[in-house]
């Protein structure tokens, strides 16, 4: 089989710097593909052969459409292309979910993502489920920044449990801002991405964004909000039912969670774990699961996921 490219650009587009996605391709297959200047040729079963077709015809849609290609990209397109569901990616790549500060588009990377995002869009409950790197909660910002943006909510409120790692706030030095300012990192970087650091600064001292621990939350109604709880398996079960029970009108609320990663003291239960059981017959309340597959860090996150996976 041979597929004719464009020009030596479109080349380098599809196979990236120095071939590092053909490699990746080339690891996965049984066929041979020989890049010829401008032209392709792929040898092997038919089978292996319609399948590399598909792929690089998508891929060549895309970059031609002017979508940008990664090195992750390739290999989630090749693991669809086998199953016979690579052409949804054209649809995939083609939805913005927002805008960043700078003006770059974000999109859901894989289709457990849209799923999420689309989950987010229907339901007033979602918990996002999924290992590190699966974009759970820099989804979740983004539709969050993208609410506020559009007026649909007028603040976002951002809280995770202060616990982690079995370390002790007491230990810490400085104020109780200071101490939890480091458990709330991850979701400040997620507004910068968004809003930049200026805007954030701005925002929260006009209140209409709020990043605090868990303990802040009780006894308050959120109205008009979207709120996010982030690292949800260390929050025990009543901190989980104070949270939820914390929803009020005109408000949505993520929960986003690893529940492999629970730093929890022993002898504590999760209540993302205990969550998952009691709401699960909830018809309104949305559980979406994110694997592997769905990660979206550098491709090796997702063999180190998966070795762990195996090893347990």
């Amino acid at each position: 089989m041979k597929i004719r490219l464009r020009d030596a650009g479109e080349a380098l587009s599809l196979f990236g710097p120095h071939d590092t996605y053909l490699k990746q391709i080339e690891a996965n297959t049984t066929a041979k593909i020989v890049a010829r200047g401008e032209e392709v040729v792929i040898t092997g079963s038919q089978e292996e052969q319609a399948v590399l077709g598909h792929l690089f015809r998508v891929l060549l849609t895309l970059i031609r459409r002017g979508t940008p290609i990664t090195e992750r990209d390739v290999v989630y397109a090749h693991r669809l292309a086998r199953q016979g569901m690579v052409d949804e990616l054209l649809e995939l790549y083609d939805e913005r979910i927002g805008v960043t500060y700078k003006g770059k588009s974000v999109q859901a990377k894989t289709l457990g993502q849209r799923h999420y995002v689309s989950a987010i869009r229907k339901h007033d409950i979602v918990f996002g489920i999924g290992p590190a790197g699966t974009g759970k909660t820099f989804l979740a910002v983004v539709m969050a920044v993208t609410a506020l943006k559009s007026h649909r909510v007028k603040r976002i409120v951002l809280t995770r449990p202060a616990v982690e790692a079995g370390e002790s706030l007491g230990f810490l030095p400085g104020d109780l801002q200071e101490k939890v300012d480091p458990y709330l990192r991850p979701l400040y970087d997620s507004l910068y991405t968004m809003l930049g650091a200026e805007q954030v600064t701005k925002m929260m001292e006009r209140g209409l964004i709020e990043v605090a621990p868990l303990a802040y939350m009780r006894g308050r109604t959120l109205e008009d909000s979207f709120v996010i709880l982030d690292e949800a398996q260390n929050t025990t079960p009543e901190q989980m039912k104070m949270f939820l029970t914390r929803l009020g009108f005109g408000s949505k609320m993520v929960v986003t969670g690893d529940v492999t990663q629970i730093d929890l003291p022993k002898g504590k239960q999760s209540g993302l774990k205990e969550a998952q059981r009691v709401l699960r017959s909830v018809p309104e309340i949305r559980f979406v699961y994110l694997g592997q597959e769905d990660v979206v860090r550098h491709t090796l996150v997702q063999k180190i996921i998966d070795a762990y996976d195996r090893y347990a």
